[in-house]
Order: structure tokens, then sequence, then C-alpha cells
């Protein structure tokens, strides 16, 4: 394993990401004023034939996309005055290529001026839109409660492309009469349709997981939403959309109001979950028939079957979109969440999307090709506390110059033990 899960955190992306920041916002501002000077000390010690006009027009050019109306102006006047300087400096300022220069330096700057206007007026806009995105995240896909129906919840959509919040993806969770359920799924396609799609999987989900008695059921009723949705399209996504899902429930024992003990799941083309056990196991829950994704039913018709598998307390359930199994790193390697979450123990569901999410950008080197929309759902063991936390000690240079004995948590009394000795590593 090239790198240790829980070895990066959201400490050291933070703390690590704001030198380089403020060192790139220093440098901008500090960048028209040094091309200024930079023309100034060029015009001066330079032959007569050579001018500095090209970087005194240069200037304000920088200025304009990056700074207030108020600083492009300043060093407009500043590079036109600088100008007129020179020239003044050597008696030359009456000659035609002087006044021919200083106007193409003046004109330059005004054009700065419209354009800080026009990047200002675009910023507004891009702005309105990461809201407008934003709201419609919140409202297609809103984030799960940290604890439903007496289990811990966490869910995580990370957008491949930085300034999208939504795409095809998708992940819904709620507590029903017939016990905890939920969807994640992927839908063919991006823009959109996608959005639109991931819309009718959700609201017919949401209706079906509260009327529907069984999970087989539950499906069934994505597959006609979809078969719906599809007949109404006349594109190309009516006759090739599908969607893969795989829905799961925790069911409660009659009247007690406990859980049984066991996940039922229906898997429909997508990408198995992991059972993450408290002793840092981790199962494939690989469905018994592979089955086709919803929406193509047409092509295969046959009764969904939920598999019953066992789900003991301190257990953790993983579901992911092919965003995480399907990520490369440089030399096309594929990401294998099973491999990298082996042996290792987390605190809560919180946690493992956290190491999740890190150690995909370390796999990928930041470079992900697709959305990637993870839920991770934890059934409580006896006498578990409601939050505990783990402090992960990040070595200088970062996971790859880790001590030889492995990567460490540090405990309050100041001693280190690995993750794979068991849980004593929680604080």
């Amino acid at each position: 394993m090239g790198h240790p899960l829980g070895a990066v955190g959201r400490g050291r992306r933070g703390g690590e990401g704001r030198p380089p920041y403020n060192r790139a916002r220093w440098f901008l501002r500090t960048l028209p004023p040094l091309i200024i000077l930079g023309g100034v000390l060029f015009d001066v010690s330079t032959p007569a034939p050579y001018t500095a006009s090209p970087m005194l027009a240069a200037a304000p050019l920088v200025a304009a996309p990056f700074f207030p109306l108020v600083t492009t102006l300043l060093t407009g006047i500043a590079a036109v005055l600088a100008s007129v300087g020179l020239y003044l400096f050597s008696d030359d300022v009456t000659r035609a290529p002087a006044v021919a220069e200083t106007l193409t330096v003046f004109t330059v700057s005004v054009l700065a001026l419209l354009i800080n206007r026009v990047v200002r007026r675009s910023g507004e806009r891009l702005a309105s839109a990461r809201v407008i995105a934003e709201t419609a995240q919140k409202a297609v896909l809103p984030t799960p409660a940290e604890r439903i129906g007496g289990l811990r919840c966490a869910a995580r959509y990370e957008a491949a492309q930085a300034d999208a919040f939504i795409g095809g993806d998708l992940f819904a969770v709620q507590d029903t009469p017939h016990g905890v359920r939920l969807v994640v799924g992927d839908v063919r396609g991006k823009g959109l349709d996608a959005v639109e799609a991931v819309a009718v999987v959700i609201g017919a989900f949401r209706e079906a997981a509260e009327q529907e008695r069984t999970l087989e059921g539950v499906a069934r009723r994505l597959e006609r939403a979809l078969d719906r949705e599809g007949t109404r399209r006349d594109s190309l996504d009516a006759v090739e959309g599908f969607t893969t899902a795989v829905l799961a429930e925790v069911p409660r024992s009659d009247g007690s109001g406990t859980f049984d003990g066991f996940v039922r799941v229906v898997n429909r083309g997508h990408p198995s979950p992991l059972m993450l056990y408290g002793d840092g196991r981790v199962e494939t829950v690989d469905p018994s028939r592979p089955a086709l994704p919803l929406g193509m039913g047409d092509l295969a018709s046959w009764p969904d079957r939920a598999e019953a598998r066992p789900y003991p307390p301190g257990t953790t359930l993983l579901f992911y979109t092919d965003g995480l199994s399907e990520a490369r790193d440089a030399r096309g390697v594929f990401y294998d969440p099973a491999e990298r979450l082996a042996g290792r123990i987390f605190p809560g569901p919180e946690e493992v999307l956290d190491a999740l999410v890190d150690d995909v950008r370390l796999h990928t080197g930041g470079g992900a090709t697709d959305d990637m929309a993870l839920l991770a759902l934890s059934r409580p063991a006896a006498g578990q506390p409601e939050r505990r936390r783990t402090m992960p000690v990040v070595p200088p240079g970062g996971p790859r110059h880790r001590p030889s004995g492995g990567l460490r948590h540090r405990l309050p009394g100041g001693s280190g033990q690995r993750p794979s000795d068991g849980p004593g590593h929680q604080g």
C-alpha cells in the first residue's frame, strides 16, 4: 500500500495549503509595481532605440483580472506617469514616438479598466451560479443526519470538476417503518440530464421506501420511475439511459425497536459495498447473482432478490460509486478500496470518509476524472461513546517518509500504537 489511510487529515491539508496560497497572493499584489519598476530600470539602462512602453502597458493588464477597479486605475495612472517621466528625463517628450507610446500606455490602461469591469461581472455571475448549484445539491442530495434510526451515518459527494457541485451520482438514507433504508447509485451520462435522472430516482426512493414492505418492492418502484422518465424523453437517453444502484435495508425486530443484526442488499449492477468490521477485517458484499442496472428491464426480466448478510455491532457499511474504484494513479492502476481499508480501524463513518477522500487524492495526484459519492453507515457497539477521535501523526515530508513502524496514532498519554493493533488507538 503506497499511502496509509488516515495519514492525511483536514488539518494537514489546511495547514500546508495556506503558505503557498499566501505566497501566490503576495506575488500577484507586487507584480504590477514590479513590472513598472522593471520597465523604468530597463529604459534608463538601455540605449535610446529601446523603450519600456510594452512593460508599462502590461502592468494595468496584469492588474485588471486580479485587483479591484481602484487598484487597476492607480496602476494605469502610475504606468502613464512613468512613461511621461521617462521621456521628460531624456528630453524626448515632444517627439512623435514619445507621444505615440504614451498614448498607447494610456489606451491600454483604459482597456484594462473595461476588462476589470467585465471580469468583476463574470465573477459575480459565477458566484451566483455556484450558490444556485450548491442550493440545488442540497435540495436533491441533502446531507443525511449523523444519526438515523440508531445508526451513525456520513455521506460525501466529491465532484471531479472543482466548480461542479452535483452530477450523476446519488445517495439517500431514510428511517422508515420497515427499518433504515438507503440507496446509492450512478446515473449514466453527465450534465443536466443526469441531474434530472438523479432527482427522479431520489424522489421515487423517498416515496417507495416508506410504502413498500420489501426492499425488492422498492427496487421495482425505481425501475418503473425510470421507465416513465425514459418514455418522456425523445433523446438518446430514452434508449440508452440506465442507473446502477445498490439498495440496502437494516430491519428492526418486530415491536422491539432494536436491529435484527443483519442487512439486506439488492444490487443492480453497482460496485459492491464493503463491510468494515471492528477488528479491521474487510469483506465485499457481492451479489450471488449479477443483475442489470435500473432502467434496463426491457433487455431481461427476473425478480429482484434481497440478500441478507450479518451486520454485527461495531461494523461499518461503506457504499460508493465507481468514481472511487476507477480512480487511477499515474501508472494507470485502479484504486482498490478493499485493499486500502484492510487492517484499518476508524472511530466512525465520518473518519472513514475523510481518510478515503484524502487517500484517493494521494493515489490520483488530485486528478480525479469522475464524480465520487460515498456513504458510510455504522452500527454502534454496546457502550461505544457517541463520538471518538483519532489524532494521526504525520511524519515530516508526508506519509511517504513515515517511520518503519508504520502509521501510528498519538494517544493521550503520549505513546503510539498502530491501527492494526486494535481499537486501543482510539482516544
